[in-house]
Parts: C-alpha cells; sequence; structure tokens
C-alpha cells in the first residue's frame, strides 16, 4: 500500500466513525489534503455537510476551529485584532480563528461579502495583513467551507474571486434509501443530539500526510497531459455559454488534484481518467454563464460535460 493510499485508509477509519455514506466526496477530501486544497461543501440544510467537516478535522488533527456564518458577523471576528493591554501600555495582536490548522466556516454564504473577503488573501497566500501588519498562517492552513444552496433566504452568494480560490466545490444531495436507513439505525435511538466527532476519529500522524505528499510531487504527468489539461480549461474560455472561463489558478488546480487523486489511486502516472473524474469539482464552480444560458437551463457541470466531449482524449 503505498503511502497516499495509507492516507486514505486511515481518514475512511476516522470518517467512518460518525459519517454514512458520500463515499465520492469522502474520497475527494483525502485528495484536496494531499494536494493543500481549499473545500467548499454545499447542499440543503441536515444533509450532514457540517458533520462532515468536522471529523475530518478532527481526523487531520492540529489546532481546529468552527465560525458560523451571520449576517452580522464582521472581518475581525475571523482574523483576530490588536488590543490594548494596559499593564504594557501597548498594542498587542490576539489572533482570531483564521489563525488554526483547519477552519471551518460553517454556512459561509451566510456572511456578508465584506466578512467573506477577510478569507479571500489568506486562502490564496497563507498569511493574512492586519493593521497593515503581515502575519502568517500555519504551514496546513485548510478552509473548509459549507454553504446552502443559493436559492435559500439570507444567504449572499459567493464572488466569483472567492470561488476560484477553492480547489474543490461538492455538492451533497439526499442520501439513497439505504443509506437513510443506515442514518437511521445508527442514530435513530437516542432522544435528540448530534454524533460526536471527537469520540470516533483517532489523529493523521504528520509524517504520514507528508509521506504522501511527497508521494503525489513524484506522480509523472506527461506532456500530453498537461496539453489535454490546458485544452479543457481553454475550451471553457470558449464555449458559447459561458461569460467567464476556468482561471490559470483552476489549471493549476486541476494538475495538483491529478496528481493526488493518482497517488491515491496508487498510480505511479497521471491518466485522462484522472483529469475527467475531476473536471466537474475542480472547474465548474469557477464558471460564469451567460445570463441566457441560464434561462436555458444549462449548468455549469453540464458545460464541463460538453468540454470533455469535444476536447481530444491523448492516448
Amino acid at each position: 500500500m503505498s503511502e497516499a493510499q495509507s492516507l486514505y485508509a486511515h481518514l475512511e477509519g476516522a470518517l467512518n466513525g460518525t459519517v454514512v455514506g458520500l463515499a465520492g466526496v469522502r474520497r475527494l477530501l483525502a485528495v484536496a489534503l494531499i494536494a493543500r486544497g481549499h473545500v467548499l461543501l454545499e447542499g440543503a440544510p441536515g444533509l450532514g455537510k457540517t458533520l462532515l467537516a468536522r471529523t475530518f478535522a478532527r481526523a487531520i488533527g492540529g489546532d481546529f476551529q468552527r465560525v458560523q456564518g451571520t449576517a452580522d458577523l464582521m472581518p475581525s471576528d475571523l482574523t483576530g485584532q490588536n488590543v490594548f493591554d494596559q499593564r504594557s501600555a501597548e498594542f498587542r495582536f490576539r489572533p482570531g480563528p483564521l489563525f488554526a490548522d483547519v477552519l471551518l466556516a460553517d454556512e459561509i454564504n451566510r456572511a456578508s461579502p465584506k466578512t467573506q473577503s477577510a478569507l479571500l488573501e489568506a486562502m490564496a497566500e497563507r498569511h493574512a495583513t492586519i493593521d497593515r501588519v503581515r502575519h502568517a498562517l500555519p504551514a496546513d492552513f485548510l478552509v473548509i467551507a459549507t454553504q446552502n444552496p443559493h436559492e435559500f433566504e439570507g444567504t449572499y452568494p459567493l464572488p466569483e474571486s472567492q470561488l476560484d480560490r477553492f480547489m474543490f466545490a461538492l455538492t451533497l444531495g439526499h442520501p439513497d434509501r439505504d443509506t437513510e436507513r443506515q442514518i437511521l439505525g445508527r442514530y435513530g435511538g437516542g432522544v435528540g443530539g448530534e454524533a460526536d466527532p471527537a469520540n470516533a476519529t483517532a489523529v493523521l500522524p504528520a509524517s504520514v500526510l507528508e509521506a504522501a505528499r511527497g508521494e503525489a510531487r513524484r506522480v509523472h504527468v506527461a506532456p500530453a497531459l498537461d496539453d489535454y489539461a490546458l485544452d479543457v480549461v481553454r475550451a471553457t474560455r470558449e464555449h458559447a455559454a459561458v461569460a467567464l472561463g476556468v482561471s490559470s489558478r483552476g489549471l493549476l488546480a486541476l494538475v495538483h488534484a491529478a496528481r493526488a487523486l493518482a497517488a491515491v489511486d496508487g498510480a505511479g502516472y497521471v491518466s485522462p481518467d484522472h483529469v475527467k473524474e475531476l473536471a466537474v469539482p475542480v472547474l465548474a464552480h469557477r464558471l460564469a454563464l451567460r445570463p441566457e444560458a441560464s434561462l436555458e437551463g444549462r449548468t455549469a457541470a453540464g458545460v464541463i460535460g460538453d468540454v470533455l466531449e469535444r476536447v481530444a482524449v491523448p492516448r
């Protein structure tokens, strides 16, 4: 078993203690961890987004902080602020929850755009500037955010600049009957309350994570695969239904994630199937469709499907 496969097995064991189903989402969470990518989980309330994110964060270990998105949440509630210390007669910086190894931004789209923007610098550059002073974030800083669909009341759609900083945007749908039966059997016997991920997780050793990341860096990407990823990204910019195509950051995220996925699969090289599997979760949320395309019922995932059909696959 490879190092990346060992990491995935560890996370699966930790998540199985509390989370039922969501196998595909759990697999991509492991990929995001190896590739140092932030993750956005979208779905209707009550589908287990927060439980999944909390359990995953606990399994990673390190300092974990959770912030609940609300309309009155201020940027300083995330970043922290300088506080006057009367003993020393000087201001001291008191860090906020942003300075954690894993930050769970729960229902991020319920926070105002002003507060959402406090994450932009941190997610892209892994540091934060407060009162013109730059503060470094932890080396393994990771944001796991959840959001309700935009049509729900009291939400602020994330701007393109914010969405582009998430490596993956994963949609959680309603579970099938068998999965929901398992949920009922596991949690239906009590009276209220929810599962506690702290009781069911074993922390991932740092050495395993670093070894998995080193293994992903050694995964071979053939020039033809680089060209394939590049052609897919450029095709999104030329699609008739798209107003804003995938950025260069999206291209890099696709290749980095493909390396990590290949490592999780135990492969020494990236294949076109890895790129295809990741195209929707990595690229779809980065697209802005034309208004007329949206009125016609077109979706970003559908556009990515069109692109994959049109772009020639290398042998």
